[in-house]
């Protein structure tokens, strides 16, 4: 196993043969994305987030789509988006090796925090984020607009 990004550090995508290969691992936590995937993925690119993937021969097994923020709570962070590793492929360590190569990404960019959004209903997620030394510093609040 290894961790491939997918885009550069101006978001254009250099992985793209292996893109198609992360759209059903990435699925499994976004089933609503639309059915042009490349397409909705180009224009969060171009909004600055990145795309990486933890390969197994020629198989994703885990995505991660991130993006750097700045903020006046944490200052400069690695925010994580998106974190999914196959059902079927859990706890074999591709999460686990993802999520160092992002907290070493983040140290690399000079960031202060690696943080990311989780939903109440995913305790397993939790469970594995908790384990790998995060916390819970917030509540995250939100109102839909549509």
């Amino acid at each position: 196993m290894h961790v491939i990004p997918l885009t550069d550090d101006a978001g254009a995508v250099t992985g793209g043969q292996w893109l198609a290969r992360a759209e059903s691992v990435h699925r499994q936590l976004r089933p609503q994305l639309p059915a042009d995937y490349a397409g909705r993925l180009a224009t969060i690119f171009a909004n600055g987030a990145r795309l990486a993937v933890v390969v197994d021969d020629a198989e994703v097994i885990c995505v991660a789509l991130w993006r750097l923020i700045e903020n006046t709570a944490e200052g400069r962070r690695l925010y994580v988006d998106d974190l999914v590793s196959d059902a079927a492929r859990r706890s074999q360590g591709a999460g686990k090796m993802m999520l160092d190569w992002l907290a070493a990404k983040a140290a690399a960019l000079g960031c202060d925090a690696l943080a990311l959004d989780s939903g109440v209903q995913r305790q397993h997620a939790h469970r594995f984020y908790f384990r790998e030394g995060m916390h819970i510093p917030s509540f995250c609040f939100r109102k839909a607009l549509k």
